[in-house]
């Protein structure tokens, strides 16, 4: 939200350096609070709304408005309007990578889903098996096959929905047995696996015969990926056909296909044309491959680059389902042959660096591609597509924040630029306008200079920017500005990884750190550098070799080793540097490199990778570190944490789940002991420093987190496959105990004043905003068995609102916007933790039942700035605490204007109050009139009054075009336009207040006289 301040409301929590001694797993586990002191607790996405790597896509035939697509790590996502608008489908489940979609043909309402991503980029992340949704996604059941990791297709039998057949990768990192072809004739109940080869070689493809659902062709594919290597192809890859569903399999060589090693293999089979089939084939002498006579002979067709270039990651190929000669090639560009693969045109699709292509089998003109920004749809044969603007799976590796009112996130999104983005919007969303490029590329971190954040650092890979957001200048500030493209890293005087730190120091804004395998300084923002340190890695030169395996060479950062990954200055001591490498070690400085210790922990694990270091904010010798594994093969969680400067350490990963890998641990720095945890699986917390941690998702769906930081009282998420997350007002876990009571109040962060709109169209693709007002939570043992009430009381003791959870007077007039926010003013009184948002108004006015306005029905006006007491009372019990409400920190020295506009909105106020009050009586009386005698004159008296008070034909908000606004919708109105700015009233408002609370007091004087008849 707007940057706020800090307060610490503990009691007795100090944030003075204690001792370094840890506490104590079984008494910090005595204090660890239940879930229920927070359980109301809701994270918020914020977007960007641009989308990230999707890479499997469906259509469903016969419905020409529905499609599938499923992201790198950002689930599954469905839409009914052609790519308009798109909806998670996936989000409860316990993966979020996604490799393949098969819809079956029969019945469009099943729908198997293969998890984990198959293209092999180094931030891959894996997958939970097969999923099978039999009510078009609403539900899913997990079908097992768990192990498989990551998959690269799935396909249906066109009659029989319970045979699906499976191609399964396996492990991205290492050697493992569930691999290959798995067929289930039952629809996954049971499967069995009907062609495997070995421990290193997985299925990547699957196309089976459109007019004969017995022959099948799969591709398996011998592939692995290590921390310092990539390796495509080997004596296992290889075609494959089977001619009986399936069941038994028998490989293609010869007769036309490439001799030697084997790479990655993609097969289409042309629905107009069965005889026709196309291989996409990595090789030696690979390219485009094609049958005419159904696999017994094949020629190479093309070997383009632009079609075979980068095997590995692309080599996907597509047959039009209606034009024997029409074949769609997937790689950075969308390529289209017309001739039957001889020659190919660049096709208009969105992005770059296509990975999937749906052809609706009845319509050709209909597509879906997928993309490294996402799903796009043509209804049109590609000549244009459906917005990518629209999907929220970014992946972020890491995530900073300024200090700006509102405050800003920034992060680097893999496959597309950096950016910065707000964190809340005045117009109640959080859209495109909130965001931009943040002058640098995809990967590495964002930084910006927190005395003026129109100056971002950022970097990706060798390459380091200093932004300048006014001139739009991004300047190359590198400290090895050389282009390392194509050479191993043996080769290079220095060793930057894909995403090298890059880190301002939170004392020296002037001091800025970079890192390869040694550590940079610069103090004159990046004009020059020093190195402060030696080689603070294993440099390992076996393990810097060229990357890419027997076929194709593929050498980026991404597998450049022996480097330094994590990068933190103590925040209490300057020069007190902690730092980890991609090779397992832990390197620290207290004299900013003068000197170094490696302070390693002895029960690492050799070669993991130390993703995240974090200071402590409590104690300069206190630190923790989050340690990855998951590019060795080994998913375990691995956190540890140190007292004595690395002297030695404790682990902290006891209680995470399996698969859970530790990609950065965060302290609180508020409430000691209290920890964060972002991992492959989600957030996770701890109470007791580690001892114990607890899933803090609360919305937040199943997505590796990459990143953390506390920004005041809100904890913010980069993820890698659905944007930014924000957990707004910690006020809960910082306070939450475990002893129970039957009410606890939290004291509540400070409240900001702000104008939040009345009407917020949130059906369009945009993040959500924090709260509209001030945050007050409170915990209850149990339902409430009577009334809950909260009184608010200002700084006179004046009480200026009273809530309740059984009552309220709040007229609702009929809806006619759809955006239009009415909240509701009962308030929350249910087990556990209960979380009000307080709209910062007095109580509303008496109303008039029946009512029209143009907009909402009048309220209670704005409180200015100040202190005020809430008192929330259930039955005998009672709990107090102290509330501040202060000014849009936007506008300064804004206190008097502001108490001079809130004493005029009171004036109204009570007039508004006094004209409803009239009125209400004044119906009541012409009421009783009814059953007497002779009441006619005084009736049409009293009417003329209620006519003159408000205009009794409105029945519509823009009614009063044609009935024109009375006193009612006169001061209405005019209270509206006092809720506009932080300054004082103008004269020309005063004076309209003065004419229209004469012309009400000499109605109410006409009334008081009539009511005394």
């Amino acid at each position: 939200m707007i940057a706020k301040i800090v307060k610490v409301l503990l009691p007795g929590l100090s944030l003075a350096c204690s001792a370094p001694n840890l506490w104590a797993a079984d008494q910090a586990a005595a204090a660890a609070p239940p879930e229920s002191a927070y359980s109301a607790l809701q994270w918020r996405g914020i977007g960007p709304f641009r989308g990230g790597r999707a890479v499997a896509v469906t259509g469903v035939p016969g419905s020409p408005n529905v499609f599938y697509f499923g992201a790198a790590a950002g689930g599954v996502w469905k839409t009914i309007d052609a790519g308009a608008t798109w909806k998670p489908i996936f989000d409860a489940e316990k993966a979020s990578s996604i490799g393949a979609i098969a819809v079956s043909r029969s019945n469009p309402d099943i729908i198997y889903v293969g998890t984990g991503e198959a293209n092999m980029r180094g931030d891959v992340t894996w997958g939970g098996g097969v999923f099978k949704s039999i009510d078009a996604g609403k539900t899913w059941t997990d079908l097992g096959l768990t192990d498989t990791r990551q998959i690269g297709a799935v396909i249906v039998d066109p009659v029989d929905p319970n045979i699906v057949l499976v191609a399964a990768v396996g492990h991205a990192f290492g050697p493992n047995t569930q691999r290959g072809v798995f067929r289930s004739s039952d629809g996954g109940k049971s499967w069995s696996r009907v062609l495997y080869k070995n421990e290193l070689t997985g299925a990547i493809d699957l196309a089976a015969d459109p007019h004969n659902p017995k022959i099948i062709y799969a591709a398996l594919w011998q592939v692995r990926r290590q921390p310092w290597n990539f390796s495509s192809g080997g004596p296992g890859s290889g075609l494959y056909r089977s001619q009986d569903g399936g069941l038994t399999w028998s490989q293609l060589t010869a007769h036309g296909l490439p001799d030697g090693i084997l790479g990655r293999i993609d097969i289409a089979i042309s629905a107009a044309d069965s005889h026709r089939i196309y291989a996409m084939i990595e090789a030696k002498e690979g390219g485009l491959f094609r049958s005419d006579d159904a696999g017994t002979q094949w020629h190479r067709v093309s070997d383009d680059g632009r079609v075979r270039q980068r095997a590995w990651y692309f080599s996907k190929i597509y047959a039009d389902p209606n034009a024997v000669d029409t074949v769609y090639a997937l790689n950075t560009g969308m390529l289209r042959s017309l001739d039957g693969g001889k020659t190919f045109n660049l096709v208009s699709a969105t992005h770059g660096d296509h990975h999937a292509l749906w052809i609706d089998p009845n319509n050709s003109n209909s597509l879906i591609n997928a993309n490294d920004g996402g799903a796009s749809i043509s209804l049109d044969g590609g000549n244009t597509w459906s917005t990518q603007d629209n999907q929220p799976t970014g992946q972020f590796y890491h995530v900073a924040t300024d200090n700006r009112s509102p405050y800003y996130i920034y992060g680097a999104q893999q496959d597309n630029s950096n950016l910065a983005i707000a964190s809340f919007d005045d117009e109640g969303v959080i859209g495109p306008r909130d965001w931009y490029p943040a002058g640098g590329g995809e990967s590495g971190f964002v930084v910006p200079d927190l005395r003026n954040p129109n100056i971002i650092y950022s970097d990706a890979e060798n390459q380091y920017a200093r932004f300048d957001f006014r001139s739009q200048q991004s300047q190359n500030i590198s400290p090895d500005p050389i282009d390392n493209s194509g050479h191993p890293a043996s080769e290079l005087t220095h060793r930057f990884n894909w995403t090298s730190p890059l880190m301002l120091s939170p004392h020296d804004p002037d001091a800025l750190y970079a890192a390869s395998e040694v550590l940079w300084k610069s103090t004159d923002h990046g004009m020059s550098w020093k190195i402060i340190s030696p080689d603070l890695t294993r440099n390992d030169k076996t393990k810097q070799t060229a990357s890419g395996g027997p076929l194709t060479k593929d050498i980026t950062s991404v597998e450049y080793y022996d480097t330094i990954f994590a990068l933190a200055e103590s925040p209490l001591r300057k020069g007190n540097l902690w730092l980890g490498t991609d090779d397992g070690l832990v390197q620290m400085t207290e004299d900013d490199g003068a000197h170094w210790r490696n302070v390693t922990p002895a029960a690492m694990p050799a070669w993991s990778t130390v993703s995240m270091t974090e200071p402590s904010h409590f104690d300069p010798a206190a630190a923790y570190i989050a340690v990855d594994r998951h590019r060795l093969d080994d998913i375990a969680p691995y956190a540890w944490k140190t007292a004595d400067t690395g002297k030695s350490w404790v682990s902290i990963a006891a209680g995470l789940p399996a698969g859970a890998v530790v990609h950065v641990v965060r302290e609180d720095p508020a409430r000691r002991g209290l920890l964060y945890a972002g991992t492959e699986l989600g957030v996770f917390l701890s109470f007791d420093d580690g001892a114990h941690w607890s899933p803090l998702q609360r919305g937040l769906p199943v997505t590796p987190i990459h990143d953390l930081t506390v920004h005041g009282d809100d904890l913010v998420a980069a993820t890698h496959g659905r944007g930014f997350w924000i957990l707004d007002d910690l006020t809960p876990l910082r306070q939450a105990q475990a002893s129970a009571d039957e009410l606890a109040l939290y004291s509540p962060q400070t409240a900001l004043r702000l104008y939040y709109p009345d009407q917020i169209n949130s059906r369009r693709p945009v993040g959500a905003n924090p709260p509209a007002g001030a945050v007050i939570d409170y915990v209850l043992a149990a339902d409430a068995s009577t009334e809950l009430t909260l009184d608010i009381v200002n700084a006179k003791g004046e009480l200026i609102r009273h809530l309740s959870s059984t009552k309220t007077n709040k007229e609702v007039q009929p809806p006619e916007w759809p955006d239009q926010i009415v909240p509701s003013d009962l308030i929350p009184a249910h087990a556990g933790m209960n979380r009000l948002v307080w709209d910062l108004r007095y109580d509303d006015p008496v109303q008039i039942p029946g009512a029209f306005y143009e907009g909402e029905a009048p309220r209670g006006p704005i409180v200015a700035p100040g202190q005020y007491q809430l008192r929330l009372k259930l039955g005998d019990k009672t709990r107090a605490a102290a509330l501040t409400v202060v000014a849009d920190p936007r506008v300064p020295n804004s206190d008097a204007a502001i108490a001079a506009k809130t004493a005029l909105a009171l004036a109204t106020y009570h007039d508004i109050d006094a004209l409803h009050r009239a009125v209400n009586e004044i119906r009541a009386k012409r009421k009783a009139l009814k059953t007497a005698r002779a009441s006619a004159g005084l009736d049409a008296k009293l009417a003329l009054i209620e006519e003159t008070l408000m205009q009794v034909k409105m029945n519509g908000s823009e009614a009063n075009l044609a009935f024109p606004g009375m006193l009612n919708e006169q001061l209405a109105a005019f209270a509206g336009s006092l809720e506009d700015a932080d300054t004082p009233p103008t004269t020309q408002q005063q004076a309209l207040y003065t004419a229209l609370h004469e012309k009400l007091q000499a109605q109410l004087a006409l009334w008081r006289g009539l009511n005394q008849q």
